[in-house]
């Protein structure tokens, strides 16, 4: 048995359909049954997994392969979003509303027309929904985004000179933390861990387990050690955690101290490591909180309405 994964949209969920008697590659365009009704995607994998009657049925199938009549219906849906576009903004200005119009997105099938907008409040958009219902003669939908997903939707190119991860290939967006930032020992200045969208860098959480991991086999700025190879016993002074050494401040006497470099396999912890230990000053407690209470205010924010 051979499934496809199919995305509808760029960067979007990909979704696992049966393939049956179609012989797919990726790349290739596809119709499928999505919640809303038939769809025009991608298909980015096939996999075959072992018969399993439960899994089967769980799983629709795909549909057909896409025709040049699909890709032209598909084209002719983009056109009529550029114009759909163009009369909401004019709708959303006559009604004063204080919303910022991001996309605009008609389903394959033309039963749904989604026009997805940030606002820094709720907005009361229900004539808003009437007038536009009452143009296209379709079910509209107003979807209410944060600044995350509107980044998402319009792409641009980060810090690193690569197009956005969240617009390129990120399905979904994962938990990252300011903590994140801390352990991967970055400057905890908002500009230089922010992305586009004025939140922190989805990339931190890429490289977060490799930190974890290397962390855990430091001894912390302050601990007690021991180096094996000629016994000496000093403090660590400080870590370089990529190249997993350890600087030791050792004390022979008043006068005499010396400053050493050493591997991390050439010391002895006198003080047991707790694995992704770190120090957090009253002031990084605070810009923690202070993100988190933003990130659920968003959140709250975030609604759609339907309208025949």
């Amino acid at each position: 048995m051979q499934i496809a994964g199919v995305r509808f949209r760029r960067a979007g969920k990909i979704h696992e359909y049966q393939t049956g008697e179609l012989e797919l590659a990726r790349g290739k365009r596809v119709i499928a049954e999505a919640g809303w009704g038939l769809e025009m995607g991608t298909v980015v994998y096939i996999k075959d997994i072992e018969e399993n009657a439960e899994k089967r049925k769980e799983l629709k199938s795909i549909n057909r392969i896409a025709t040049a009549e699909d890709m032209a219906r598909e084209g002719r849906n983009r056109e009529k979003e550029a114009e759909a576009y163009k009369i909401c903004q004019e709708k959303i200005k006559k009604h004063g509303l204080l919303m910022k119009l991001v996309a605009v997105e008609y389903t394959f099938e033309n039963n749904k027309i989604l026009f997805y907008f940030t606002a820094d409040n709720r907005v009361d958009f229900r004539e808003l929904v009437k007038d536009l219902a009452s143009v296209f003669h379709t079910r509209i939908e107003l979807r209410q985004i944060g600044v995350r997903d509107e980044t998402k939707i319009l792409g641009g190119v980060g810090v690193c000179g690569r197009v956005l991860c969240c617009h390129s290939y990120l399905s979904e967006f994962q938990p990252v933390s300011i903590r994140m930032a801390k352990e991967q020992n970055l400057s905890l200045n908002p500009t230089k861990i922010s992305g586009i969208c004025g939140r922190l860098m989805c990339c931190l959480n890429n490289e977060q387990a490799t930190y974890e991991y290397l962390n855990s086999r430091l001894p912390a700025q302050g601990d007690h050690v021991t180096i094996r190879s000629d016994g000496e016993k000093g403090t660590v002074q400080s870590v370089n955690v990529l190249k997993q050494t350890v600087k030791v401040l050792i004390s022979r006497g008043e006068d005499d101290t010396d400053v050493r470099e050493c591997a991390v396999e050439d010391i002895i912890f006198h003080t047991r490591h707790r694995k992704g230990r770190m120090k957090l000053s009253p002031e990084e407690m605070k810009e923690i909180k202070d993100l988190e209470a933003l990130e659920r205010r968003e959140k709250d924010g975030e609604g759609s309405q339907l309208e025949e």
